[in-house]
């Protein structure tokens, strides 16, 4: 009934023509969700216009929030987290009842959760897309406010407290690390942080300023720029923190420390560093544990993920990921020891740093101060019965070696370099000194990886031109990302590159820019795009050849290898992501 009344309305308002919805229908073999699907991925109707029609089905209210003045205290009632991620506000409140637009007021889970937070009777109400952004922007700016505020107040007081002459004692650093105003400054950089899904934060002295960067989805943005004044106290009070000297300016640290932000275990990794006006601060904020990583998750799909999972079912060999800094290299190999972790096995690691925690894993911190090296720590790991061995890095000749030697006497080997495509990293290990007669029995899958900004709601369909297919085609084997993506059935057998339906973020998108505040740019969370190198025969017949990295990759394309370009376009095709991002994580 409720299929027959959308398309009486649809059909009747002129939304959608009776053809179209009588071959939408038969598609989707009359199940109601896959006739609303095909009409919205053939650009027959949007999303809005959807919403609108169903509001009217469903007898359910429809509410322009842009007409609407929210009061702080009724919006404030839904966390930022739950209103982004459930598309849901709060904008209208009585005594027992509190009215909330949504993007989908049938996700029940979020109403559910609201009602039992704020004890009050739940009116959901349909609004669209617009309006919803709109609102969200409320969150940025209430937070800067409170924010801004917040530092303004507390650096007069960080001035008052360091020692005349300006610059602060050690015996001033120590009592500014406990003061109230320098805890309360740090605390809330830190939770803005966790709030924005920030994966870092920049804290960068200049002559006559102190900039606050986050890097949100791999981008940084400016967070906030304080009074030059309140560097000593934030750096001594994040020092203490991480468990640093104090008396210690003139070099590197490093440390790490915990909080719980928001019933979320954060843990941050702290790397100091002397500049010209003062010690500059990154903290890498890291989840508690990796648990529950998928392959799937991190961007492995098809043949790719196949020729993974038999690689780790062997019991020797090398799985080597390779990439550039900030390519989500540690992300996948945590995501093979989460598969490899079981009772039966024994997981050694030596790492720079440890990163994540992983129960039933023996993970080592490198120590090079103290002469406990990659080198040094893999050829103690061998000696401790492990099955399976990650090493973070290999970085030079020794730890190529004798990661090497230890893949051929019976272990599972992880590990990772810096290189620029799979069929790369054979020739950098030739440079590191390794043999290939050694490379070719030990070297089981090698995987390359870029990570591309996923394109959050709204986003803007539309086809290539006949040019941009052209252009595509110089850098791509179209027919053969076509021929994944109809194998893996993303995409109906009869389609072709002209009629797909590719995305890209609409120009004010809802995490636009707002007064200053960061924006994402129309995206919301990373994933990999990735290519995966199986050692086949022919490959290894060409390595005991000393063939170039160019011919290694021309065979393992003809033998059906998705480039990192190509598994681009591929995950671009399934909406995930825009072309125009993933030229820009391959031209980098």
């Amino acid at each position: 009934m409720e299929l027959e009344s959308l398309k009486n309305f649809l059909i009747d308002s002129r939304l959608v023509a009776k053809r179209d919805w009588d071959i939408a229908l038969e598609e989707a073999s009359g199940e109601a969700n896959k006739v609303e699907d095909l009409l919205l991925s053939k650009g027959l109707l949007t999303e809005d216009d959807l919403r609108r029609a169903k509001s009217y089905v469903l007898g359910i209210p429809f509410v322009d929030l842009k007409r609407e003045r929210i009061p702080r205290e009724v919006f404030s009632l839904i966390p930022e987290p739950i209103a982004r991620k459930h598309n849901i506000v709060a904008y209208k409140k009585t005594a027992d009842a509190l009215e909330v637009a949504m993007l989908d007021p049938l996700d029940l889970e979020a109403i559910d959760f609201i009602k039992k937070g704020t004890k009050l009777k739940i009116l959901p109400r349909l609004t669209d897309t617009e309006s919803m952004r709109n609102a969200l922007v409320l969150y940025q700016k209430s937070l800067k406010a409170e924010f801004g505020d917040l530092i303004q107040k507390e650096s007069l007081a960080l001035k008052a407290a360091t020692s005349a002459g300006g610059e602060p004692t050690d015996e001033d650093l120590k009592k500014l690390a406990e003061d109230l105003p320098v805890v309360r400054i740090v605390d809330s950089l830190l939770e803005h942080a966790v709030m924005q899904k920030a994966s870092d934060i920049h804290i960068e002295p200049y002559e006559t300023e102190l900039v606050i960067r986050y890097r949100l989805d791999g981008v940084l943005h400016d967070a906030m720029v304080l009074p030059k004044e309140t560097a000593p106290g934030i750096v001594a009070r994040i020092k203490v923190l991480a468990n640093l000297r104090l008396d210690e300016k003139r070099l590197p640290q490093d440390g790490r420390f915990k909080t719980v932000e928001n019933n979320i275990n954060v843990s941050y990794r702290v790397s100091t560093l002397p500049t010209q006006f003062g010690e500059k601060v990154v903290m890498r904020l890291l989840p508690d544990s990796v648990h529950g990583y998928t392959l799937e998750a991190v961007g492995f799909h098809g043949e790719g993920l196949e020729k993974i999972h038999e690689a780790i079912k062997r019991t020797t060999g090398m799985i080597l990921v390779t990439g550039p800094t900030g390519s989500g290299k540690s992300t996948t190999l945590y995501a093979l020891l989460d598969i490899l972790n079981t009772p039966d096995v024994n997981i050694s690691t030596i790492e720079d740093p440890v990163e994540y925690q992983i129960k039933r894993v023996n993970q080592t911190q490198v120590r090079p101060d103290i002469g406990l090296t990659f080198a040094t720590g893999l050829r103690t790991l061998v000696r401790q019965d492990p099955d399976i061995i990650m090493v973070g890095e290999i970085r030079d000749r020794e730890t190529s070696g004798l990661a090497i030697n230890a893949a051929l006497t019976g272990h599972l080997v992880l590990s990772t370099l810096h290189t620029n495509s799979a069929a790369g990293t054979i020739p950098r290990l030739l440079d590191l000194g390794a043999e290939p007669f050694l490379l070719v029995s030990t070297v089981q899958v090698i995987v390359a990886q870029r990570l591309v900004r996923k394109l959050a709601e709204p986003k803007e369909p539309y086809n290539l031109t006949p040019a941009e297919i052209a252009d595509l085609n110089k850098r791509a084997d179209l027919p053969k990302v076509l021929k994944a993506l109809k194998q893996e059935k993303i995409i109906k057998p009869t389609d072709d590159w002209a009629n797909l339906t590719f995305y890209r973020p609409v120009e004010d998108s809802p995490l636009k820019a707002s007064q200053g505040e960061s924006s994402t740019g129309g995206y919301a969370g990373r994933l990999a795009i990735i290519e995966v190198l199986n050692m086949s025969r022919a490959l290894r017949e060409m390595v005991i050849k000393n063939s170039t990295a160019e011919d290694l990759n021309t065979e393992a394309r003809t033998e059906g290898m998705l480039t990192i370009f190509e598994d681009g376009l591929f995950k671009a095709a399934q909406g995930i992501t825009s072309i125009e991002e993933v030229l820009r994580a391959v031209t980098e």
